[in-house]
């Protein structure tokens, strides 16, 4: 298994930015690794919800069937993964107002790769520091996606 947890604040207040994060044509504004939305359940999100979408990582291009199992707007949102060989991903958001109409923003990730030599190689794909530096530089576009908004 492989997991990446990181953070940012942002400044805009919690419901901007669930707006964005949850609204599945936005992504190619802040997620590094997206590549192409294939579908995605209409706006604004529910549980049960489901999205598929290419994401790239070291090259690999890979498409990922999403589920939103938690939606607890504007706060918390966890979607689980199937992807390539039978592997397996969890994503959660969590969103917590500051003062001053900011946003604590902390994102989770976890892979879990399916056994034997497929397993092996995907494994390979999502190890190391790379998952952890496009998960912060995600979250670094997301802010100044945000916080540029705000200021126009």
């Amino acid at each position: 298994m492989s997991q990446v947890v990181t953070s940012i604040e942002i400044a805009a207040p919690v419901e901007r930015v669930w707006q964005l994060v949850m609204d599945p044509s936005r992504l190619h504004e802040w997620v590094t690794i997206h590549r192409r939305l294939h579908s995605a359940s209409p706006y604004p999100p529910q549980r049960g919800d489901r999205m598929d979408q290419t994401l790239s990582l070291h090259g690999a291009h890979f498409r990922v069937h999403w589920t939103l199992v938690v939606c607890e707007p504007p706060r918390r949102a966890q979607w689980r993964g199937r992807g390539p060989a039978r592997s397996r991903a969890e994503t959660e958001y969590r969103l917590t107002a500051l003062d001053g109409g900011r946003t604590r923003f902390d994102y989770r990730n976890e892979f879990k790769a399916p056994l034997r030599a497929l397993g092996a190689m995907a494994s390979r794909v999502f190890a190391g520091a790379l998952p952890q530096r496009e998960a912060d530089g995600s979250l670094r576009r997301l802010k100044e996606l945000l916080e540029r908004s705000s200021s126009d």
